[in-house]
């Protein structure tokens, strides 16, 4: 017959004998963990990452761009852009739409010092700001007319640079329909918007949407069920900049005006 003794004694010993096994055990659970986070590690570095899998995009909408440009400013810390007026991997335009005359398009310091006051004597119709940046074209001027094979197409669906192959003929940054590359004043090569590709192959996101604080900006992969760009497309009327050029953009507008098109 059990007492009671026998009953508030008893949870004691299999609680003694838990803790026994475990200091058995924890040991090689820890030797186990541990190995296991240094082949996670060697193989990232040995190169995993498969850009095959992959097909990068990025969607802007509009309507939500309040014209912070805080993905300027962020961008250019991240990518270490230098800090002089003309050069940006992205930049924020701020449109104004008279009643009468041509649009008013300016980027002052890529939008980085906030804009001037309109003057009210234009009697605006309408005001909105739109990101622009490169468009990592499927097929891409600057691709085609780079002499030396610096400027190439990833299997990942993003457009690149190699330093180290660019000789700085410009010929990439003429041929860009969307005003989007600079010639580094001090490495002397063509530069760019890379999506930042060191940052999406470890599984982030570029740091110009990671700072959006309305999240205008969305970054995914296309085709694939789970991306956030899939929503983007479905619930939004697309397009993306200067259609007629045929270069297949893949930086895709939701709520842009006919002004910028």
């Amino acid at each position: 017959m059990k007492t009671i003794t026998d009953k508030l004694i008893r949870p004691e010993i299999e609680r003694r004998a838990f803790l026994k096994n475990c200091s058995k055990t924890l040991p090689s659970l820890l030797l186990l963990v541990a190995s296991f986070d240094v082949q996670q590690l060697m193989a990232k570095e040995n190169g995993v990452y498969d850009p095959t899998e992959h097909n990068y995009a990025m969607g802007i909408n509009i309507k939500k761009c309040i014209g912070c440009a805080r993905c300027a400013d962020a961008c250019k810390s991240e990518n270490k852009v230098p800090r002089k007026p003309h050069f940006f991997r992205t930049w924020v335009e701020r449109y104004v739409i008279p009643e009468e005359g041509e649009p008013i398009v300016d980027s002052p310091n890529g939008g980085i010092d906030g804009y001037p006051e309109i003057s009210q004597k234009l009697h605006i119709q309408r005001t909105f700001f739109v990101p622009k940046l490169c468009n990592h074209c499927v097929k891409a001027p600057c691709v085609q007319v780079c002499p030396v094979g610096a400027t190439f197409n990833t299997k990942d669906g993003v457009v690149l640079v190699d330093p180290k192959w660019c000789v700085g003929c410009r010929y990439c940054i003429q041929a860009c329909p969307y005003g989007a590359r600079y010639l580094h004043p001090e490495t002397n090569v063509a530069d760019k918007c890379t999506f930042c590709y060191h940052r999406i192959t470890d599984g982030k996101l570029p740091v110009c949407v990671e700072v959006c604080p309305t999240q205008a900006r969305i970054f995914g992969e296309k085709g694939q069920k789970s991306s956030p760009l899939r929503r983007f497309f479905r619930f939004n009327e697309i397009h993306t900049l200067k259609p007629g050029l045929n270069t297949k953009p893949k930086v895709y507008y939701a709520g842009l005006d006919g002004e910028v098109i």
